[in-house]
């Protein structure tokens, strides 16, 4: 099964490779337009792979997201994070809490809109600051995907709206109480045709059926593997 990237509390925020190339990104990661233009000439110069995170976010773009409307329920937001030097998606896996109905899920970084929070973005980047040190304050949203809600009645009646964002590198995580592990996955497991699998256990009392990831650390289903599942097969 191809390779997850484990990333830990202080962990090196630049992919393996050379020490010039790192010390060169970790310079680069608080200057995002400058990063992603020296990226550019590297991979351009053969020195680093092409990435297909760009083409991805194109298609994304494009897209017309559907909003689910409906003003009686709360609202939440999660951000779906990619970075490239190998293409990944940065996943969590959310804290043991009692009363968590997403408790001990792997899941996106994310969480309910809050008065403070100036829109469902603002929210997705505090909650991303929050849980793992991740700081979207400057980088553009990429895409808006469709609100998703719970098919499940032992879930709580949520809308959530998943917002796209990419770095030009992998950065270091740092965690919060609510998350007890976080990744960068590489995009070609979750291509893996062996991961994706169905699934049936018994949840809250209720039996879930489905599909999953099933990934080395843990798996990822529900309303995550909903969020992900049509991004991974455009690129197939």
């Amino acid at each position: 099964m191809p390779r997850v990237r484990r990333r830990a509390r202080g962990a090196d925020p630049v992919p393996a490779g050379p020490s010039r190339v790192r010390r060169k990104a970790r310079r680069l990661q608080s200057s995002w337009p400058a990063a992603r233009r020296w990226l550019l000439r590297r991979r351009l110069s053969g020195a680093l792979p092409l990435s297909r995170i760009p083409g991805l976010l194109a298609r994304l773009a494009e897209r017309n997201p559907r909003e689910e409307d409906l003003p009686d329920r709360p609202k939440a937001a999660v951000a779906v994070i990619f970075a490239p030097d190998p293409d990944s998606v940065l996943l969590i896996r959310r804290a043991e809490r009692e009363g968590d109905r997403w408790s001990g899920q792997i899941a996106l970084p994310g969480g309910r809109w809050s008065a403070s929070d100036a829109d469902l973005a603002a929210t997705a980047r505090r909650e991303t600051r929050e849980e793992v040190g991740v700081e979207l304050g400057g980088i553009p949203v990429s895409a808006v995907l469709d609100d998703l809600a719970p098919r499940t009645p032992v879930l709580p009646p949520i809308v959530v709206r998943p917002f796209v964002f990419s770095l030009p590198a992998a950065t270091a995580l740092i965690l919060n109480h609510e998350v007890a592990g976080a990744w960068w996955v590489e995009l070609d497991t979750l291509l893996h045709p062996d991961v994706l699998r169905s699934i049936e256990y018994q949840r809250h009392g209720a039996t879930v059926r489905g599909v999953g990831y099933h990934l080395d650390i843990g798996v990822l289903w529900g309303m995550t593997e909903r969020i992900l599942t049509p991004i991974i097969e455009l690129l197939h």
